[in-house]
């Protein structure tokens, strides 16, 4: 073998056992690489972790569902039962219930959990603030749900209802953190206004707040006044230009039209849009929030107007889709899928609203407004009456913008003092 194959040989062997290619390399995004200063780890994590023996000897209610868990996809309800530390009496579960199996909206009774007995109060039920019955025999009453970073998704108000129950009857509340799957420095969108506060916007937030569910309880305690003896676990290892796979965590579905963690980024553009009840969102079909749709719509001709704004991060491509239940229930559907091409450059709420315009400018004989026993949803999720108004008198985007342009200043101004990462 001569010193010019000897060489080549070496290099060879050398770029194999380091794991590179001689040709250099191409990386697909992935997770963080797990050392000591980038480990993530929820506030689950940390509580079992380092600060269970601060609640030795206290009774512990739980406010949870599914999408708790730890790194393993273990539950968070059993890995407190489990915890020789802890002693969980109660669970309490929100929209959806503990096993986020009922519909959007549907009322959920009072059960009882099938692993250990444990009984589980629904809030939202009856009631949507726990009562005094439900919090006698517990001292300490914890938050530990996954949020997706929109104002219109109900647990963080199921969160805000049971800080005021915890401030009432003088019981410990503890947020245990988890992160806003998109990301924490991104806001966008208007803020809600009296009077429009409901349990889809209790609070003057915007759309989508860049906050994690620790950092709103922390507004909502302060800022807001409810006044609760509240303590947030933080995370560790969370940067706020997180997307959730930068966490390296699985996604478990928060709801049932939540499968996966893009749908959080598809659900600004179309949520508004669905609560009229006029075309179909992708719900009722496999792919919830991503379609707009119905059989009067021209697929082509809408897919080329929207790609002609040039709005970043999104690509609109043609479909049709035929509904299994919902809005147009086996009907086929004409429209377009929303394709996010760039989730850092994508700004949803905004498509969104050039969607809706669309809708009401293309097609004047299918109104998206006709349906008026759905205004009232409607601007409820929107925040206030302004983005109806604004439609109907042709105003743009950017002058729709500018019509929340201060209050979100003051929301941004607010939100600053309460940012924990």
């Amino acid at each position: 073998m001569n010193i010019a194959y000897r060489l080549i040989f070496a290099i060879v062997i050398l770029t194999a056992l380091s794991g590179c290619h001689p040709m250099g390399t191409h990386k697909m995004p992935g997770p963080r690489s797990e050392n000591k200063k980038t480990v993530f780890r929820t506030g689950l994590d940390n509580l079992l972790l380092s600060q269970a023996e601060r609640f030795r000897g206290k009774r512990i209610g739980l406010i949870t569902n599914p999408s708790a868990v730890d790194a393993k996809m273990r539950p968070a309800y059993q890995r407190i039962y489990e915890h020789p530390s802890l002693n969980l009496v109660a669970l309490y579960a929100p929209e959806h219930g503990l096993f986020s199996s009922a519909e959007a909206g549907e009322k959920v009774g009072r059960t009882v959990e099938p692993l250990f007995k444990l009984p589980v109060y629904s809030l939202y039920g009856k009631t949507r603030i726990p009562t005094p019955e439900m919090l006698k025999d517990i001292d300490v009453l914890i938050f530990d749900i996954q949020d997706i970073g929109i104002r219109s998704y109900t647990y963080i108000y199921t969160m805000a209802n049971a800080m005021k129950a915890a401030a009432r009857d003088n019981k410990e509340f503890v947020v245990l953190d988890r992160p806003n799957p998109l990301n924490g420095e991104t806001v966008e969108g208007n803020v809600t206004r009296e009077p429009f506060y409901s349990f889809v916007g209790m609070y003057p937030i915007a759309y989508r707040h860049g906050m994690t569910a620790g950092e709103l309880a922390a507004m909502f305690n302060e800022a807001f006044g409810i006044q609760a003896k509240l303590t947030v676990i933080r995370m560790s290892g969370w940067e706020r230009s997180m997307f959730w796979p930068q966490t390296g965590r699985s996604w478990v579905p928060t709801s049932p039209h939540v499968p996966h963690w893009e749908t959080a980024l598809f659900m600004p553009a179309t949520g508004l849009i669905g609560e009229l009840l006029s075309v179909n969102i992708g719900v009722g079909y496999t792919s919830p929030f991503e379609l707009l749709g119905a059989p009067w719509i021209d697929a082509l001709d809408l897919a080329r107007r929207l790609n002609a704004l040039h709005l970043p991060g999104v690509y609109f491509r043609a479909t049709r889709f035929k509904p299994y239940y919902s809005v147009f229930k086996g009907e086929m559907c004409y429209g377009v899928q929303i394709h996010i091409v760039d989730a850092k450059t994508f700004h949803p709420f905004e498509t969104g609203l050039y969607m809706l315009k669309f809708l009401y400018d293309l097609y004047p004989q299918h109104s998206p407004f006709v349906n008026e026993k759905r205004l009232s949803s409607f601007h409820k999720t929107a925040g206030s009456d302004q983005i109806y108004s604004d439609v109907l008198e042709g105003k743009s985007i950017a002058e729709m913008r500018a019509g929340w342009k201060d209050e979100l200043k003051e929301f941004l101004k607010i939100r600053k003092k309460y940012l924990l990462y």
